[in-house]
């Protein structure tokens, strides 16, 4: 402990800072001496003659040596004085430093435990070092947030695993016991649960690769149009089972296309109208439309649905998350589709919105692109 505190002392700020200050006194001082020795006695000699004294006295060799003596003592006197002024600025300036080092590397000490939690005060030491400060913040609420939700995202696939693996375990071990025999009904239950972590293992790649920036992109001009109707023809059977009336509003949609991954935008459109069909009752209906603002093509899906509470609204993209009414009535979602439908827009330099007047209100969900004239042919 003794040596690596001694070290550690020995390469401190303190003591760097004190001998550069050192160095800097005994090189200015040397200079002044060599000033002094060689540039001010023959200077001197000169004005003593100029003055009327005899060359080769005793008493002008007297008065030289006084001159050469007081020079010396007196650049002596100032490297002493120098020297105190030098420690007590380094004292000063040391402690200055120190305190918000100490803080920064307290702190660090901290995240690197795992207190994702730690952060530094305004240190008052000058706007560099509050600058430092206020970075040092910044990278530790990110790595809070992004542990918080490494935990959440591993609590929920472990939430969204159990079901399946339970449903298959508990079949395997009827089969296993002969209480259950195979037939058509067993074959379902397996597969649509097999499929179901099937699909969670894709959803989860998507998500993963989106906001990595590693979702590949084939992008075309495509118009707007078109991304409605291919939409509507895709769901329209679905809809129609249930009893929920979807409406494409491709005459009213704008003559442009976007710069987009044609099958990537209909993975969104496709995700936000399953969204859409589950939260709609038999006899509502859903509206797919799109419209120009400024320099980009916003493409909404509006339902007449159970609507979002203002509690749930901030939320609908997190991973894993589902309204009650949405879990109550289809638990085959992943969770991940809103997620993954933001993930893109992103990638194309979009966005994706959600917004509803609140519980059975209804939602629109907005995708917004940039945009660009189509071209005549």
């Amino acid at each position: 402990m003794s040596g690596d505190s001694s070290t550690g002392m020995g390469r401190g700020l303190a003591p760097r800072l004190m001998l550069a200050q050192v160095l800097v006194l005994g090189a200015s001082v040397l200079t002044a001496g060599l000033v002094a020795a060689f540039v001010g006695p023959p200077l001197f000699h000169h004005h003593m003659l100029e003055a009327g004294h005899v060359p080769n006295t005793p008493e002008l060799a007297h008065i030289e040596e006084a001159y050469r003596d007081s020079s010396f003592v007196s650049l002596g006197v100032a490297l002493v004085f120098a020297l105190v002024c030098a420690a007590a600025v380094t004292w000063y300036v040391t402690r200055r430093l120190q305190a918000p080092l100490g803080a920064l590397a307290k702190a660090a000490r901290e995240v690197s435990r795992g207190h994702l939690g730690a952060r530094v005060g305004d240190f008052g030491s000058g706007v560099e070092f509050d600058e430092l400060g206020r970075a040092f913040n910044l990278m530790a609420g990110q790595l809070e947030q992004t542990e918080e939700t490494r935990r959440r995202l591993l609590s929920d696939l472990a939430h969204e695993l159990r079901t399946p693996i339970a449903t298959l375990t508990v079949y395997c071990e009827g089969l296993r016991d002969g209480v259950t025999t195979w037939n058509s009904d067993t074959e379902r239950v397996m597969t649509e649960q097999t499929q179901r972590l099937a699909r969670l293992a894709a959803d989860l790649d998507d998500v993963s690769r989106a906001e990595e920036g590693r979702l590949s992109l084939e992008r075309s001009a495509t118009p707007v149009r078109d991304l409605i109707w291919s939409a509507w023809q895709a769901k329209r059977e679905a809809f129609a089972r249930q009893g929920v009336d979807l409406v494409a509003d491709t005459d009213g949609a704008p003559d442009v296309d976007v710069d987009v991954d044609p099958r990537r935008l209909g993975q969104v459109l496709d995700n936000l109208l399953a969204n859409a069909l589950r939260h709609s009752h038999a006899g509502g209906s859903v509206h797919l439309s799109a419209r120009t603002v400024d320099d980009t093509v916003e493409i909404s899906v509006t339902d007449t649905g159970d609507g979002i509470s203002a509690e749930q609204l901030p939320h609908v993209f997190d991973r894993f998350y589902r309204g009650d009414t949405a879990r109550d009535r289809d638990r085959a979602g992943s969770g991940l589709g809103l997620t993954i439908s933001r993930a893109i827009a992103d990638a194309h330099q979009g966005s994706l919105v959600a917004d509803s007047p609140g519980p059975g209100e209804g939602a629109t969900f907005t995708v917004t692109l940039p945009a660009f004239t189509r071209l005549p042919h």
